[in-house]
């Protein structure tokens, strides 16, 4: 690879993601390369007792034992009609690894967030299942929502407003809070979580871009600097606009720049958190550490 093209591949906040991209029955999928550690051919399962019904069972690889989730369950599809082609896509997020069960693997597309498309309310069984639609030249990839699949079957994965009860009783807080997070659930679980720790003055945008166009017209005007929050969260992948490209946005206005931005993300992972701190984020927790997530906001708001 050419120095100009890996200086490309590292640079951090360009708006830009790779993703794999494979099949099931007919249907084109894609996921983050940021969340695979590894393709592997299938590998013999341990069916386990009373397990959810889109977990084929357990594998041993190496010295882990992972559970294996057949995505053409999740998404309603048929079984593969040539399993000799069959692929496992071992991938880790909110600190869990796990084994999706693919029906081929094709290859990488690097993309701009812009290309991607919320889907809408309109687009039937969409809305909710993926974060997004890659509109490409000859086909439409459909990202599915790893977390949220991940949440269904094992709902301890993901936020329990329950864990705030160790932060003991707690004042409300009128600080203004933005929040950029484009999964519906996520919102409602964070409004309820964050008005729980105290912060009721909370703000929410579906993905980055919304975020930035608010920002930006904040910053054009000087009658609009007692609007400013005084905190920021965002996801990392979110249509339009990304966490990172968001951050970087923010760190390089210089009207803007001494908001902190906190990065909640389930890939809060090596290369990922070095790039968050490339682009200047104050802090960086991995969901569903909501606990961590709060002390954090308190540290920076205090």
């Amino acid at each position: 690879m050419a120095k100009d093209q890996q200086a490309i591949l590292l640079e951090s906040g360009t708006n830009e993601l790779e993703v794999i991209v494979f099949a099931i029955g007919e249907g084109v999928f894609g996921i983050n390369v940021m969340k695979v550690r590894e393709i592997i051919k299938p590998l013999p399962v341990t069916k386990v007792p009373n397990s959810h019904p889109s977990v084929e069972g357990i594998i041993r690889l190496r010295d882990e034992i992972l559970p294996v989730v057949d995505l053409a369950k999740v998404v309603g599809f048929p079984a593969s009609k040539q399993p000799e082609q069959d692929k496992l896509i071992v991938a880790e997020l909110n600190k869990l690894k796990i084994a999706f069960h693919v029906h081929s693997v094709s290859r990488i597309h690097r993309i701009s967030w812009e290309q991607i498309e919320k889907p809408t309310k309109l687009s039937q069984g969409l809305e909710g299942a993926t974060i997004g639609v890659i509109k490409m030249e000859d086909q439409m990839i459909l990202l599915l929502d790893y977390e949220k699949i991940v949440v269904d079957i094992s709902p301890e994965a993901g936020i329990n407003i329950g864990q705030l009860k160790s932060l003991g009783q707690r004042q409300r807080s009128e600080k203004k809070i933005m929040i950029a997070e484009d999964s519906p659930i996520l919102r409602k679980l964070l409004e309820d979580t964050l008005t729980q720790a105290g912060y009721k003055n909370l703000q929410f945008f579906e993905d980055g871009k919304q975020a930035w166009d608010y920002l930006e017209k904040l910053g054009e005007s000087t009658d609009l600097v007692t609007e400013f929050p005084h905190l920021i969260i965002s996801d990392i992948e979110m249509p339009k606009m990304d966490g990172h490209h968001l951050t970087k946005r923010i760190k390089e206005d210089k009207v803007l720049n001494a908001i902190p931005v906190v990065i909640f993300s389930s890939l809060i992972t090596g290369d990922l958190f070095h790039k968050g701190e490339r682009v200047g984020a104050n802090a960086q927790v991995s969901k569903p550490e909501i606990v961590n997530l709060v002390e954090t906001i308190d540290q920076l708001l205090a």
